[in-house]
């Protein structure tokens, strides 16, 4: 993935396109600072850098920053382009009740056996929040 990120970078560079070159390098210096520290899941990096922007995105928002909050939509769904599509609701509908059939979960007490293994399953393709509130919602 750092490889198609890097080739990325050099053909917005020769298009003349700054912001997106920009937006990469900080993705490509992130997956290169978790290589150093030892072999890593370049999705999980991917992922942690796309919260980061929605996040931001959500700060400036709120702050009343539009232009800020625009650029972090954008370096937010840049980024999600080398993602996996998430998971439909009908597919975490069915990871959960498979989850919930596989750990015996019966009340709210067991949904941490549940999410745990909805998750595993998910493969990072669903947010936690979504599986946590289709979990409860199911045992509740």
């Amino acid at each position: 993935m750092a490889e198609e990120i890097k080739r990325d970078v050099g053909t917005a560079m020769k298009a003349g396109d700054r912001e997106r070159a920009g937006a990469l390098r900080l993705v490509l210096a992130e997956l290169q600072r978790d290589a150093k520290e030892g072999p890593g899941d370049e999705q999980a990096v991917l992922r942690r850098e796309r919260k980061r922007r929605r996040d931001a995105e959500v700060a400036f928002r709120d702050a009343g920053r539009a232009e800020l909050a625009a650029q972090e939509a954008a370096e937010g769904a840049l980024i999600e382009t080398y993602l996996p599509s998430e998971l439909s609701d009908v597919e975490v509908d069915a990871l959960v009740r498979a989850a919930i059939a596989d750990t015996g979960a019966e009340s709210v007490r067991d949904m941490g056996k549940a999410i745990k293994h909805a998750m595993a399953a998910a493969d990072g393709r669903a947010a936690g929040s979504r599986v946590s509130a289709r979990v409860k919602a199911a045992l509740t």
